[in-house]
């Protein structure tokens, strides 16, 4: 009996022993620290690359599908106008960028709430004003579907701003965003909307911001052409009672 239980616990210690040493050994494959460190989620990207770009403010109304935006707000330094209306958010910005000469920024959600803020873009784009507009969309498996709330804004917007965007790869949201700003401030000023399907804010990215551009098919004329300055010469020259009518987009041309 005595030599049963001398066994028994020498079979225990053993086995005690083997388990130890088996989580005494590292795993083969390792994530980086500094990987692990700069994940993050789509929603918490773009709030960097907006803060990239030297955003104070941000003009908008919450809903369904741009929480996880939202929730990223809360903990960010860029602070939040909260509107009542979304064609309100488009209105405040807009006044923002007239006055400030910085880009105003807007997020609404997807269906009626990126619907409603379809006045204040063509408001802005008549006006010559920079705006970046941020719509929140349906899952990116939801799209084209009929799904709950989704509207096509960039089939709605085309007509009314200087380019639009859908986000559909996560990594790219510090180029979208970059390029947006660019866009929105460059040439004749105007609004840019980028559609921001829900998932987008949820997915996981270690993607960093960015100041490069690629846009190889966008160019800008720095100045007018000498033909026409010096038709506008020769209309001054012959007019007997001479009334000039400059709109407020003169403020931003670079040559006066």
């Amino acid at each position: 009996m005595s030599k049963q239980i001398e066994t028994l616990e020498y079979e225990k210690s053993e086995n005690f022993d083997s388990l130890e040493a088996a989580h005494s050994v590292e795993p083969e494959v390792e994530l980086e620290q500094d990987t692990v460190d700069e994940m993050r989620s789509g929603s918490e990207l773009l709030v960097e690359s907006l803060a990239n770009e030297n955003v104070d403010f941000i003009f908008g109304y919450p809903g369904g599908a741009v929480l996880p935006l939202y929730d990223t707000f809360y903990d960010g330094k860029i602070k939040h106008i909260l509107a009542r209306h979304e064609q309100g958010a488009t209105h405040a910005a807009e006044g923002y960028a007239r006055v400030s000469g910085n880009t105003g920024v807007v997020v609404v959600t997807s269906g009626p709430g990126a619907t409603n803020a379809i006045t204040g873009i063509a408001d802005a784009y008549s006006d010559s004003l920079p705006l970046v507009v941020i719509t929140g969309q349906v899952a990116t498996a939801g799209i084209g579907k009929d799904a709950f709330q989704e509207a096509d804004l960039l089939s709605m917007t085309t007509p009314i701003t200087k380019h639009n965007y859908q986000v559909k790869n996560v990594n790219e949201i510090p180029k979208i965003i970059h390029e947006a700003f660019h866009i929105a401030n460059t040439g004749r000023k105007g609004p840019v909307v980028i559609d921001f399907p829900k998932d987008m804010g949820i997915l996981s990215t270690n993607a960093q911001t960015t100041d490069e551009l690629e846009l190889p098919g966008y160019h800008v004329a720095d100045k007018p052409a000498e033909n026409e300055i010096q038709k506008l010469r020769d209309y001054l020259k012959s007019a007997k009672k001479t009334n000039c009518f400059i709109r407020s987009r003169y403020k931003s041309c670079k040559s006066k």
